[in-house]
């Protein structure tokens, strides 16, 4: 079993159902185990080991918080991810060493970047766990798909959205490029223009645009560089060649 080993913690049968849907769903996970209250979620982490807790606050008894308190004493504690439909503990939360804090009903964009943060907590040496953020989900028809960033030829920004750009059309994500681009440093991806981030092994050639600028032609279309980003482009490509990544045969 490869990926993260998470357990999920809700009163709400339907909550924590759905909870443990969306984790299964998502590229970075590998196991989940659903546990109905407090004290059924500390038995299971006191007999067995898990790189993450996606945690409810409000349960009877034994609730979220004291929960998390008691899992801050482990010698390794698992990373811990509060998940709850009120806001007014995330002061508490995030003070008792929370990586995230999701509100319900939870998005898929937002699970997506919390389990980017699990995984930069949590590094098992004996379980291999895929890149953060290698895959980011789209919502189509009510159905949640995700698409594999090794197909992204570009990220063109849009607001607080951005457009993953592949062969086969445009997926429309909500997240700041600017975040995206944290997430995919060192992956292959080049921040080439305020609004555009660029797979330089797409870039099958560089043209110039009858302004005088400089565009990068992928196959999903042509990105516009800007000068100041240039250079730096222009070595990148020198380099992807140099390594026999450059092109469409190479992605």
């Amino acid at each position: 079993m490869t990926g993260l080993r998470v357990l999920a913690v809700d009163d709400l049968p339907p909550a924590l159902d759905e909870l443990c849907r969306m984790l299964r769903e998502a590229p970075e996970v590998g196991e989940v185990v659903g546990a109905g209250d407090a004290l059924k979620a500390l038995k299971l982490l006191q007999a067995d080991r898990f790189d993450a807790v996606f945690l409810d606050i409000s349960m009877p008894g034994l609730d979220g918080l004291e929960l998390a308190s008691l899992l801050a004493k482990l010698s390794e504690p698992p990373v811990i991810v509060f998940v709850t439909a009120h806001d007014g503990h995330a002061v508490t939360a995030y003070g008792i060493g929370a990586v995230d804090y999701l509100l319900k009903p939870v998005r898929t964009e937002r699970l997506a970047a919390a389990l980017a943060k699990v995984v930069r907590m949590a590094a098992p040496a004996s379980r291999p766990i895929p890149d953060a953020m290698a895959a980011l989900p789209v919502e189509s028809g009510g159905r949640t798909r995700y698409v594999r960033r090794d197909d992204v030829l570009f990220v063109e920004a849009h607001g607080d959205y951005v457009r993953l750009h592949t062969r086969g059309g445009v997926h429309l994500v909500r997240m700041p490029i600017s975040r995206l681009e944290e997430y995919w440093e060192g992956t292959g991806f080049s921040r080439v223009h305020r609004g555009f981030l660029l797979a330089v092994g797409a870039v099958l050639e560089l043209r110039s645009d009858t302004a005088g600028g400089l565009l990068a032609h992928t196959e999903a279309g042509d990105v516009p560089v800007s000068r100041r980003h240039a250079r730096d482009l222009r070595d990148r490509l020198l380099e992807a060649a140099q390594r026999g990544q450059l092109g469409s045969d190479a992605r």
